[in-house]
């Protein structure tokens, strides 16, 4: 699948997981039980288009490998353990949080990320960012120090994906802060110019280059 990925997607730069490039944005966790979320995940029904990201699913916190996450990823810190799935192929945003994210792919998938130190200026340029393949069933942390945005898709079936993260990230704002890029509780984001539909929704406009499609 990789190197399928890498011949239909030549303006991007494609690696592996378990490749060395991935250790500046995070780490993949072998040991991890998770047959039973697999399970679980499977049970919800996918979004009819697009994709859709749910915070907390209560089906995965009463697993035993909430507590895990929680206690060896999140320091014992109230942790959500949510779902992101759906179909997307394009980069069109990146975030960030100010805390790790632990994801647990249900179905192979890519992440596009990129590093909180190549924002220059407000702008990021596509170019300095790298995508990353997933296989199924791979348990990795993504770093605060890295972009990420929703996965994108591998297959026409969509994609999969748990999301933990500490308690109360990603939800609306209790108020309004002065930082624009501010968009959820500790949750930072910034569109591609070319992302009409998130700019038209108050998302500030900063990353500029390729809108990367993932092709397969």
């Amino acid at each position: 699948m990789l190197e399928k990925l890498r011949k239909l997607n030549p303006s991007v730069k494609f690696f592996d997981v378990r490749d060395a490039e991935f250790s500046e944005y995070g780490r993949v966790i072998d040991g991890y039980e998770v047959e039973e979320i697999m399970a679980a995940a499977q049970d919800i029904p996918y979004p009819a288009e697009g994709s859709a990201y749910v915070p907390s699913v209560e089906s995965f916190e009463c697993l035993d490998i909430a507590k895990r996450i929680e206690d060896e990823i999140f320091g014992t810190l109230p942790t959500q353990i949510g779902y992101c799935h759906g179909h997307s192929n394009m980069l069109g945003a990146t975030e960030w949080h100010h805390s790790s994210e632990l994801n647990i792919a249900i179905t192979p998938l890519v992440l596009i990320l990129g590093k909180r130190t190549d924002i220059k200026n407000g702008r990021l340029d596509s170019a300095d960012m790298k995508a990353f393949y997933v296989p199924a069933g791979t348990v990795i942390e993504v770093y605060a120090t890295t972009l990420h945005f929703c996965p994108c898709e591998v297959s026409k079936e969509g994609f999969g994906c748990v999301v933990g993260l500490p308690t109360g990230t990603n939800v609306p704002l209790d108020y309004e802060v002065d930082d624009r890029l501010l968009f959820r509780k500790n949750k930072w984001i910034m569109a591609h110019e070319e992302n009409r539909g998130l700019i038209e929704r108050g998302v500030v406009s900063g990353i500029y280059g390729e809108n990367y499609k993932i092709n397969y």
